[in-house]
């Protein structure tokens, strides 16, 4: 009786030793669970790792390229000069250093205080290809204009400049800078361009640097009208790669920049398993 007791006690101590144990275990599965699923996760480790990611962005200049040298083949001399027209973020400079930031502090949707400050340190670096391809442009005589939607207040203009002459981009004035603080409708800006050029082609990493049309808080809408423009990719429309940002973010949530929250965590989730096999 008396071993009996004592191999009871002794089993009551194990069992409470390891309930104490549990919660700690518990917020530390927690923490990791909460980092495996950071929204961010796997779109970054393919942007930051990938050879496939580097190997688009050449892929997409070295079409841009083509594009140029074809019209500079059938240009003639009374036509308008050539140009082209790019966004500037995740489509010539890559901001893979603020992403990773976003991880390491346990952030899993954009946040704009971050990323204003993020911007005045220079940190973006050119994309794979960008700089080869904006030299070509300049050496063949062919206009290059910048245009970017940012808001960083009455610097934004300056902060864009240096971010651009960081990189030892080409033609980075004002001339050639076109800055949308308070819209990102770019059409407007594109049509300016285009009464004194020929637009070779337009590059960007969101459709709507493209056209208007695609700023549509509607998903199959937004697929809809791409796939009426199909033909136009690959030759007026240069697209590059951006899992992390963009208008397809605003036609998931009716809005670019939606807030951290659990609610918008389901949603992308929803987002993300619109197909899903259930066997």
């Amino acid at each position: 009786m008396h071993e009996t007791v004592k191999v009871l006690v002794k089993a009551l101590a194990i069992s409470m030793a390891l309930a104490a144990a549990m919660p700690a275990l518990g917020q530390n599965a927690t923490g990791n669970d909460r980092d495996i699923e950071n929204n961010l996760m796997m779109a970054m480790a393919w942007k930051q790792t990938a050879a496939e990611f580097r190997a688009l962005y050449y892929q997409g200049f070295n079409i841009a390229r083509m594009r140029v040298e074809i019209a500079l083949a059938q240009k003639k001399d009374d036509s308008l000069p050539l140009a082209i027209i790019s966004d500037v973020d995740e489509t010539l400079l890559l901001a893979n250093d603020y992403w990773g930031y976003l991880i390491t502090q346990g952030q899993d949707f954009f946040d704009d205080a971050s990323w204003d400050r993020w911007i005045e340190e220079n940190r973006a670096v050119a994309s794979p290809g960008a700089l080869e391809f904006l030299n070509f442009c300049v050496s063949n005589s062919v206009e290059i204009f910048y245009v970017t939607n940012r808001d960083q207040g009455e610097t934004t203009v300056q902060l864009a400049i240096e971010n651009l002459n960081a990189v030892r981009f080409p033609h980075v004035d004002a001339a050639h800078l076109r800055v949308l603080r308070e819209s990102s409708n770019k059409e407007i800006v594109q049509q300016q361009i285009r009464e004194d050029y020929e637009v070779v082609a337009l590059l960007g990493d969101n459709l709507n640097d493209f056209a208007r049309r695609y700023y549509s808080t509607d998903v199959d809408q937004r697929m809809s009208l791409m796939e009426q423009d199909k033909d136009r990719y690959g030759r007026d429309y240069i697209l590059f790669p951006n899992p992390t940002d963009g208008h397809w973010i605003r036609a998931i949530f009716g809005e670019s920049e939606p807030p951290a929250s659990d609610e918008n965590r389901d949603i992308i989730r929803r987002a993300a398993t619109r197909a899903a096999w259930a066997p």
